[in-house]
């Protein structure tokens, strides 16, 4: 009982407004089908709920953890604690942590799929997304799975992006970018219009197209905020695409 819990990268990303402390974007997020994490459901017997492969995060803290509570919550069915009584979680991981590549929000994705299927929770992909949606605002697009999607509001709005995703390179630097942090600092520092007109159109290009007419600072409204919270990215800004709030960065293959 296993499954795949790939990254993402943004290939654009815009603020477009703020809701409350939250921030509207439209962005476009794809699959890279090459780096993922591994979760598995491994029998045994547990006292509670054990997640193995996620050392540094604390159990409650987890998303995958906090999307077992809600499961729980929303379903009110007794089969999911009585499950993970005879099961445990691991977690292989490969996708780096603080690096803007979902990787916390693909693994809950992915165990929520999982315990769909496993446990016969008979939840629709919409009804899972609702859910998640509650966790993490990129836990939606992992849900619907899709290689290409535009995605908006605060995380919650997933349109299928009909493309052929081009070949992507990725660069990881050792420094790790807070999201809560680059997202505070770009309100503070950076939050002085929305490129409403800009974003509509973006929406609408291949991803290909937006990764070799549109400069990387202009993609993402959150590179200056990152490199101003970790120096390093600033000498990449002008050829790395920036995935997210960092700190990894992409282009096209060559």
């Amino acid at each position: 009982m296993k499954t795949k819990a790939h990254a993402k990268v943004n290939i654009f990303l815009k603020i477009v407004g703020t809701r409350g402390d939250y921030h509207e974007l439209i962005s476009r997020f794809v699959k890279i089908k090459e780096l993922y994490d591994v979760i598995e459901f491994i029998p045994g017997n547990f006292e509670k709920f054990t997640i193995e492969g996620c050392e540094g995060i604390k159990r409650e803290e987890n998303l995958i953890y906090k999307a077992f509570i809600k499961l729980n919550e929303y379903t009110q069915n007794p089969a999911i604690i009585e499950f993970f009584y005879y099961h445990k979680v691991v977690v292989k991981k490969r996708i780096p942590q603080g690096g803007g590549l979902g990787g916390g929000s693909s693994d809950a994705a992915a165990f929520m799929k999982l315990c769909n299927d496993v446990i016969d929770l008979r939840l629709s992909i919409k009804r899972l997304s609702e859910i998640g949606a509650t966790i993490g605002a990129d836990i939606p697009f992992f849900i619907y799975d899709y290689e290409s999607a535009n995605v908006s509001g605060v995380g919650e709005i997933i349109e299928k992006f009909e493309e052929e995703v081009p070949d992507i390179e990725l660069k990881f630097i050792d420094e790790r970018c807070d999201t809560a942090r680059v997202y505070k600092n770009y309100r503070e520092k950076f939050m002085k219009i929305f490129e409403i007109e800009l974003s509509n159109e973006l929406k609408n290009l291949p991803s290909y197209k937006i990764l070799t007419k549109i400069s990387p600072l202009k993609a993402n409204d959150l590179y200056k905020s990152a490199i101003d919270l970790c120096p390093k990215l600033d000498s990449f800004k002008d050829r790395w695409f920036l995935s997210g709030s960092g700190s990894t960065l992409f282009k096209l293959k060559e």
